[in-house]
């Protein structure tokens, strides 16, 4: 009697996503849109500007702006 353990993978569904990728030819950096902390973000790899485009992509929720802690003022 043999056993596989071979799991059935299942197939993540992917989404058309806004992301920014760098406009340096040589760089493969890339980032999604709700992930950018600027409006215009610079390429973390190599420091180049970065252009907006879109990429087929597993869906991601981004909770951390609404689930994020105020910070208390520490002179109060």
């Amino acid at each position: 009697m043999m056993f596989s353990r071979k799991r059935t993978e299942e197939e993540l569904q992917e989404v058309e996503t806004a992301i920014w990728s760098c406009s340096n030819d040589t760089c493969k950096g890339w980032m999604r849109a709700d992930f950018a902390f600027e409006d215009t973000p610079t390429c973390h790899i190599c420091q180049s500007s970065m252009a907006p485009g879109t990429r087929m992509l597993p869906p991601l929720d981004n909770t951390s702006s609404t689930s994020r802690p105020k910070r208390k003022d520490v002179n109060a």
